[in-house]
């Protein structure tokens, strides 16, 4: 007998062999014994993890003839089991759908439906690449699937069941068959080598697991070759040759080398996989996959469900985890996925997988444009800033240490405002928000803002800070509200009768009116502007609220700012926008006054 490959000399046989689908095989075994058959399947699903394989040992299950009714298991030695398993048994039908997909097949389909079975209980269509039957052929096949006779059961397997129409999902039982688990892969990968007597080393087989990518068959036909190209014991170098995969290592010195910032480190080793015949498009995809486990130990630790690789996989990526942050994660994430597509149809796929890399390698000396715009808005705490320009960090070591330097005191996340705006109060204190300082780094530095150009910027002075208790007071946030609104003449002039107060982490209003004037004015609106107001005022969230129960004030005029003056002049003299022109070199060019828009 010629050689038969391990994935079809192993298929399974029985509900109980099938790996990774026990709420597939489950489901169809208990309608078996309940006699709940249904006419019509649809098993759809990722490649290789079982469609096809359930769909023949229910129909061995519906036609086994070691009882007078279906089993819930095949006897695998009847004359219906053995003949279903060759293929070659006159009741299952099996149509390669790919090929016969037009409606002249589906109406000679249709008219042998007609007739009972030549032996067994049922006439089996097992339609494999279901989706790519033509809509013609669908609607052809409409209304015999829909009421077929009661010997006819249709079983349809595909990869894409969002392109088999509606009405033919409808009138199915549709399974979802899922992707098998690294672990489960690996299993069967060491029983199956223990089976060959094969000797195989426990690192080479999860990474074939690994390379499986979730499929059962995958796995098995890469071991199958992996087992013909090794003389005498399956090791890891062995098969990662074969697939042509980069070492672990390799990608743990990429980003090592990224973390210190390492240009000539990166390139380095680029020119050592290009030079042993790597493919740059195969390295992208392996590091992206790297950099999500990455992320994923950084986020959930590394002994996480979520991470389908062996234990040592693990380490690495622990170890590549303590040495950035998860926002650096997620940007070198992008970066690589980003790289990774463009490989796909750029030519010299060398030079474009070198500059992602340095992208990733840059990203590192960059500091948030949140972290820069912030120190722009008025701060609160009267602790100076110290003067001149922080100083980027570039290697790893100083960003390590970063947890150990003093925060700033005035330094205010941008992250409490915009909590503020959806009146999510927060638990942290002023000091609590002030947990991200800028990097330190080497005297003389140049900073480098992401997201911008790199203008030439003089040297930042600090200026003198007012104290909190001076600024952060009911009369001050007044004003403050007051300048945001001002576009709302009629809610302004109802704040403008208010008395203010601060009650704790809120700035209340309290007018002469009834609380359902106060909500026509006081929109939601109206209460998030505000609010993100005062909080990037204060430097920390506050909740405005208007509430009823006032007397009312003798408005003062000179809190409201005056219109007069172009929209460019008091665009020019505005705070914010100074600063801004004095850390980034800005010019106005445009100005438009909404207040003036009807």
């Amino acid at each position: 007998m010629s050689y038969q490959v391990l994935a079809r000399k192993y298929r399974p046989q029985k509900f109980s062999d099938v790996i990774g689908q026990e709420h597939v095989t489950q489901t169809l075994k208990n309608a078996i014994e309940q006699e709940r058959i249904a006419h019509g399947y649809i098993f759809s699903g990722h490649r290789g993890i079982g469609k096809t394989t359930v769909a023949r040992i229910l129909a061995m299950c519906l036609n086994c003839r070691s009882a007078a009714k279906p089993v819930p298991e095949p006897c695998g030695v009847c004359d219906s089991c053995t003949e279903i398993r060759a293929g070659n048994s006159v009741d299952v039908i099996e149509i390669d759908a790919a090929t016969n997909r037009g409606i002249d097949e589906i109406r000679e389909l249709r008219e042998a439906a007609r007739y009972l079975p030549a032996r067994d209980r049922y006439k089996i269509y097992i339609l494999d690449e279901a989706h790519q039957i033509t809509d013609a052929a669908f609607n052809a096949l409409l209304k015999t699937l829909e009421e077929p006779p009661s010997h006819v059961v249709f079983m349809l397997a595909t990869t894409q069941p969002e392109d088999i129409p509606q009405t033919i999902r409808s009138r199915c039982q549709h399974f979802s068959f899922r992707a098998v688990k690294f672990a489960d892969i690996l299993g069967q990968l060491r029983d199956l080598a223990r089976r060959e007597n094969i000797p195989a080393d426990e690192d080479a087989l999860a990474l074939l697991a690994e390379a499986g990518d979730g499929s059962i068959r995958d796995a098995l036909s890469i071991l199958d070759q992996a087992i013909a190209s090794t003389a005498d014991r399956l090791t890891l170098d062995s098969v990662r040759r074969l697939i042509g995969a980069a070492p672990a290592r390799a990608l743990e010195v990429v980003m090592q080398g990224v973390a210190e910032s390492s240009s000539e480190k990166i390139l380095t080793l680029v020119d050592e996989l290009i030079s042993e015949g790597h493919s740059p498009a195969h390295f992208a995809r392996q590091l992206v996959r790297f950099l999500r486990n990455v992320t994923v130990a950084k986020i959930a630790g590394k002994d996480s469900a979520l991470l389908q690789i062996s234990q040592d996989e693990r380490a690495r990526a622990a170890r590549i985890a303590d040495l950035f942050s998860e926002e650096d994660l997620a940007r070198h994430l992008q970066i690589m996925l980003r790289t990774h597509s463009e490989l796909g149809y750029r030519q010299d796929q060398r030079f474009h997988l070198e500059l992602g890399l340095l992208k990733m390698a840059h990203a590192q000396r960059l500091l948030p444009l949140e972290q820069l715009l912030s120190e722009v808005a008025p701060s609160t705490s009267g602790t100076p800033r110290p003067a001149g320009r922080p100083v980027l960090a570039a290697p790893s070591e100083l960003r390590r240490t970063e947890s150990q330097t003093p925060a700033r005191s005035n330094y205010v996340s941008p992250f409490a405002a915009d909590s503020a705006r959806k009146n999510t109060p927060k638990a942290e204190t002023g000091s609590d928000l002030a947990a991200n300082p800028v990097r330190p780094g080497n005297t003389g530095g140049t900073v480098v803002i992401m997201g911008s150009a790199a203008p030439v910027v003089s040297e930042i002075v600090a200026e003198p800070q007012a104290t909190a208790a001076n600024e952060v007071n009911a009369e001050s946030l007044r004003a403050v509200v007051l300048n945001t609104l001002s576009g709302q003449p009629m809610l302004v002039s109802m704040l403008e009768a208010a008395e203010w107060s601060m009650e704790g982490n809120s700035l209340v209003a309290r007018v002469a009116l009834s609380s359902t004037m106060i909500d026509m004015s006081f929109t939601a609106d109206a209460r998030r502007i505000a609010s993100a107001a005062v909080s990037g005022a204060a430097g920390k969230p506050i909740k405005m609220q208007v509430l009823p129960g006032g007397t009312p004030q003798v408005a003062s005029p000179e809190r409201r700012p005056s219109s007069n003056g172009s929209a460019r002049s008091r665009a020019e003299q505005d705070p914010v926008v100074r600063s801004m022109q004095e850390k980034f070199g800005a010019e106005i060019r445009t100005v438009i006054d909404y207040r003036e828009k009807p």
